[in-house]
């Protein structure tokens, strides 16, 4: 059986699984379930308060996002409708 190996991890580099994807990369659909998460997260967990505002800031970015895709959708629906 042959041994794959990550592309990154054969030049050297060790990807780092725990980086934040940017939210912008993120589709509505990902977005909005990454932000459930971190919602059920802040809802019942112990946290300390670093993390508390880290996952916060976090959900902020995540809303903003959904909210931008679903902007952009409204205008082109608005946009389509005047045609």
């Amino acid at each position: 059986m042959e041994n794959q190996m990550n592309p990154a991890a054969a030049n050297g580099q060790v990807p780092n699984q725990n980086q934040p994807v940017d939210p912008s990369q993120l589709s509505y659909e990902q977005a909005r379930a990454e932000l459930i998460e971190v919602v059920r997260g802040l809802d019942s967990r112990d946290i300390p308060l670093e993390s508390a505002l880290a996952m916060w800031e976090r959900g902020q970015a995540l809303a903003a996002r959904c909210q931008q895709v679903l902007d952009a959708a409204r205008v082109k629906v608005e946009n389509a409708g005047q045609q």
